[in-house]
């Protein structure tokens, strides 16, 4: 009874804090697990960005330090890619967040190469239907692509600085990896363009930054292929074999002689993380190896991943069916 009155309450502060924007009712007093005395503030909501479909993003901002002054520090939203893959459950968990999730699923530890040492960093789940972010129109699950994503982000900015006005004209920076080659420079250049002839921008917009980025098939697979064999996961008749069968070609639809190629890649790679390829990886994770956009995923640290999914579901409990990710030639459009 009591835990069903505590999850009615938050579901109602969610409610108000929707709304009216209040960002009082989106800070985190602690988190499942957390480690007590951060130092740091957290924020995490919801910002509607079309109010006819439903459709709202959630983000996560994660502050820097109080003792290093986060007044003074720049903003950096954060965003993944796949096209659909979790902000939280990557970036946030994985990659550049505050915390780690311990072998035993329920606690956190301090990642001490977190950015929000150095920034305050706003992690935002798009497009809608990725992660906790979702929509109330499931057409647009079918219908969504870079463009929409990107007028929705820009929307989601508009709106979440009206929510946190202190940070309007502060230093702001959009980073992101992988798909996000295309979410951050499409995005930067909405913000870019709608600042024109304003003097003093709300969205101080200073620069982008991408890592392992989506750009184009022709670089993407010459990137992927070199980083292999210089590496020393793949022979050099097997580099060779790559270079000539899947010259120009598409890595969503790649023909039968890269495809080939691409296996015999594969099978000399053995069982690895190409994402941290001097780590141990999990165990019985080679089924889970799949083909995605020409990075050629096969666990990135998927045992963690499992990890954070499972712990974040539970640190937000008015959410349900968190998507990790969703991989679907629907983002593609």
């Amino acid at each position: 009874m009591g835990e069903s009155r505590s999850i009615g309450f938050f579901f109602l502060l969610l409610i108000f804090s929707t709304c009216f924007g209040d960002q009082t009712l989106d800070k985190i007093t602690e988190l499942p697990g957390q480690p007590k005395n951060v130092g740091f503030n957290q924020y995490s909501g919801y910002v509607t960005v079309n109010q006819q479909a439903g459709r709202a993003l959630f983000y996560w901002l994660i502050e820097s330090p109080v003792s290093r002054k986060p007044e003074s520090r720049p903003l950096v939203l954060w965003l993944n890619g796949g096209p659909g893959c979790s902000s939280i459950a990557y970036g946030a968990a994985e990659e550049i967040g505050p915390f780690r999730i311990r072998p035993d699923g329920k606690t956190l530890y301090l990642n001490r190469y977190a950015w929000n040492n150095l920034a305050n960093v706003l992690f935002l789940e798009s497009p809608a239907g990725v992660g906790f972010s979702y929509t109330n129109t499931t057409s647009d699950l079918y219908t969504t692509g870079d463009k929409r994503t990107a007028e929705d982000a820009y929307v989601f900015l508009v709106n979440w600085f009206e929510r946190f006005p202190q940070y309007k004209h502060r230093d702001f920076y959009i980073a992101g990896e992988s798909y996000a080659g295309h979410y951050v420079p499409q995005l930067s250049q909405l913000v870019y363009e709608r600042n024109k002839g304003v003097q003093n921008p709300v969205i101080n917009f200073k620069g982008f930054l991408v890592g392992n980025a989506v750009t184009d098939d022709y670089h993407d697979f010459i990137g992927t292929f070199e980083y292999w064999w210089t590496h020393g996961l793949i022979s050099d008749s097997t580099y060779r074999s790559l270079r000539v069968a899947c010259d120009l070609g598409s890595s969503t639809h790649p023909s039968l002689q890269c495809m080939n190629a691409l296996r015999a890649a594969q099978i000399e790679q053995g069982n690895i993380d190409p994402y941290s390829i001097f780590t141990q990886p999990c165990k019985d994770t080679s089924t889970l190896r799949h083909n995605m956009r020409g990075h050629y995923v096969s666990s990135q640290s998927i045992c963690s991943v499992f990890s954070s999914y499972e712990h974040y579901n539970g640190a937000f409990p008015l959410i349900s069916n968190m998507n990790v990710c969703i991989i679907s030639p629907l983002f593609y459009q």
